[in-house]
C-alpha cells in the first residue's frame, strides 16, 4: 500500500524543501523511492533525515506539483535535522537506515525516531482525494494523451463540484491552470511540427 504524503527535508543550512511523495511502510520502516534528480534525495543523503507529514490540506499537494505555491510554513523537527509542516495533522520524523542506489530511482529505507499528532483527522472527503489524483495527473502530463487527461479531469470534477470546500477549490484551480499552461506550451511545438510535415504524413 502506498500513502500519499508530504515529505519535508532541509539542506545543511536549514533551507526547507517540501515535496508530495508516495510512501510505503515495510517491516517497521518507511520506504521512499524518489526519481532522480531529486532535492529530497540530496537532502536525505546529506542529513540522513526527513519528515513525513500527514495533511488534508490538499493545497500543499497541488501547489508543489503545479509550482503555484511551493513555500508553506514549516517548523524545526523535534529530533532530526529537518523540518515539518506547521499545519500538518501529524508527522513522523525519520532517520536513514539503508540506501540502495539506482541511476533512476534509488530506494531509501528510513526508521521512525519520533511521532507527533497535532490535530484530529475529521474524516474522508472526495474532493480532497480528487485534488490528490489531479496533482498526480499534472505530474504525468508529459506522458499522457490529451483525451485521457480530459476524461480523468471530467470525472474528478464531479467530486469537486459536489464536495469541495474553499481549500479544495483553490487547489483544483491550480491543477486546471497547470494543465492549460502545459497545453499552451505544447501548442507552438505542435504547430511547428505540422508546418514541416507533409500532409500525407500527418496523423
Amino acid at each position: 500500500m502506498i500513502y500519499e504524503t508530504i515529505v519535508t527535508t532541509a539542506a545543511h543550512d536549514g533551507r526547507p524543501h517540501i515535496a508530495p511523495m508516495g510512501v510505503r511502510f515495510e517491516d517497521g520502516l518507511a520506504i521512499l523511492a524518489p526519481f532522480r534528480p531529486s532535492t529530497t534525495l540530496d537532502h536525505i543523503l546529506a542529513t540522513r533525515a526527513a519528515v513525513i507529514n500527514f495533511t488534508t490540506d490538499v493545497r500543499v499537494f497541488a501547489g508543489c506539483v503545479t509550482g503555484y505555491a511551493r513555500d508553506w510554513p514549516t517548523l524545526a523537527a523535534t529530533r532530526v535535522k529537518s523540518v515539518r509542516l506547521q499545519n500538518s495533522l501529524a508527522h513522523t520524523e525519520l532517520e536513514l537506515d539503508t540506501f540502495h542506489d539506482d541511476p533512476q530511482r534509488p530506494v531509501l529505507r528510513m526508521r521512525s525516531v519520533h511521532e507527533e499528532t497535532h490535530a484530529p483527522f475529521t474524516g474522508f472527503n472526495r474532493a480532497q482525494a480528487a485534488v490528490v489524483e489531479g496533482a498526480i495527473l499534472v505530474s504525468r502530463l508529459f506522458m499522457l494523451p490529451t483525451e485521457k487527461v480530459d476524461h480523468e479531469v471530467a470525472y474528478l470534477q464531479i467530486a469537486i463540484d459536489k464536495t469541495a470546500g474553499e481549500q479544495e477549490r483553490f487547489a483544483w484551480d491550480w491543477i486546471l491552470a497547470a494543465i492549460a499552461r502545459h497545453r499552451a506550451a505544447e501548442a507552438p511545438a505542435y504547430a511547428a511540427h505540422a508546418l514541416n510535415t507533409p500532409l500525407s504524413e500527418r496523423h
